[in-house]
């Protein structure tokens, strides 16, 4: 694994290949290491990669010495994990494009990369009204008073209301940034930067020395999303980049919950939005919400990364066994299935309710599956 490690470093840094196709590259050849050493026909074999993809691959490939790079990234970028590392979060680890590389400063809590400390996102608008920035206080600090972990971006507003009352209360915080790890913005957080550090992480799938821009911050909410168990909308309005994290939130099958506010409150337009999709609303007696987060199971620990497990059972044919390695304890979306195993969606559902029938899967409302 440690060899793989410059892999996942040197496949980044061609352009033209994210996260969603370093993942097929992963699948079908078992290893970055052999997908770099692959040739030019045996890559066309791989979704996604067409001809203007190979061009790039074959001219960029040439120049890039994958162990050599990797310890010049290492000089001053020295904390990150690639999927390849035991470390890395599992929960990010499952979602559809997971980040090459997680950059991070600050305290590292083994559990939580593991799940078994339950990490719950509170996001929101920038410009919160006092109704939701009281609110935010409140739920963050009954949520680490309770065990879990607040995760936000650093952002004004809510996301700042969060961070600081989660430290406050004692407890810790995750933030995750569209810049570098150790570029802070806004500027005003630079105090609030530092706690976090002492009380938590920070997080970024940019290497560091990253300024800010503006396309950098909602790609980052997919990773918000994908830490958490759940997420929660204090205040957001319909355009809002809490929006994109909830949506983000749908799609790898977590639970969001939505502080209701008024018809004609400008701010909460995004979350009356979001209530009338199915979101679940948070109500003032904070203990039904703390009991709901609560039930969620935590994760089985393991030794190493999903990806080098796979669970093999018997009687199984191929395709079935395929959709049962694309299927964990966290529940998915049929949609993200169909993303993970390539196939068809009609051959998808049919290998789902054979596993249901043997008692192997379960299925949630919204279409989201389980494996039991």
């Amino acid at each position: 694994m440690a060899v793989e490690r410059a892999y996942w470093l040197a496949w980044s840094r061609i352009s033209g290949i994210g996260p969603v196709l370093l993942q097929r590259l992963q699948e079908h050849f078992g290893t970055l290491k052999a997908a770099w050493e692959a040739s030019p026909a045996q890559l066309q074999a791989v979704d996604g990669f067409g001809f203007q993809t190979l061009e790039k691959v074959t001219r960029q490939r040439s120049r890039l010495h994958p162990e050599q790079l990797l310890t010049q990234h290492q000089e001053q970028n020295p904390n990150f994990w690639t999927p390849a590392d035991a470390e890395y979060p599992r929960l990010l680890l499952e979602t559809p494009s997971p980040p090459p590389l997680l950059y991070f400063r600050g305290e590292v809590e083994p559990q939580e990369n593991l799940g078994q400390k339950p990490l719950v996102a509170i996001v929101g608008t920038r410009q919160p009204s006092e109704y939701g920035i009281r609110w935010t206080r409140q739920i963050s600090t009954a949520l680490v008073k309770n065990g879990f972990t607040v995760v936000s971006g650093l952002a004004e507003g809510i996301d700042t209301e969060s961070h600081a009352a989660a430290i406050k209360a004692g407890g810790r915080t995750l933030a995750v940034l569209g810049t570098g790890v150790d570029v802070i913005y806004p500027a005003k957080n630079q105090e609030l930067y530092k706690r976090i550090l002492a009380a938590g992480l920070v997080l970024s799938e940019y290497p560091t020395q990253t300024p800010p821009d503006r396309a950098h911050f909602p790609r980052r909410n997919r990773i918000i999303a994908g830490l958490s168990r759940a997420v929660l909308v204090m205040e957001a309005p319909l355009k809002s980049g809490a929006l994109i994290t909830a949506n983000y939130a749908n799609e790898f099958g977590r639970d969001v919950y939505v502080l209701p506010g008024r018809l004609d409150d400008y701010p909460s337009q995004g979350c009356l939005k979001l209530l009338s999709q199915g979101a679940a609303p948070i109500l003032k007696e904070l203990d039904e919400l703390l009991k709901m987060l609560g039930a969620i199971p935590k994760l089985d620990s393991v030794q190493a990364s999903p990806q080098s497990q796979q669970l093999i059972l018997p009687n199984l044919s191929a395709e079935v066994q395929q959709v049962m390695n694309a299927i964990s304890s966290e529940p998915l979306s049929f949609d993200v299935i169909v993303k993970q195993t390539g196939m068809a969606a009609g051959a998808v559902a049919s290998a789902l309710l054979q596993l249901e029938l043997m008692g192997l899967v379960s299925q949630l409302p919204g279409m989201r599956y389980q494996r039991i």
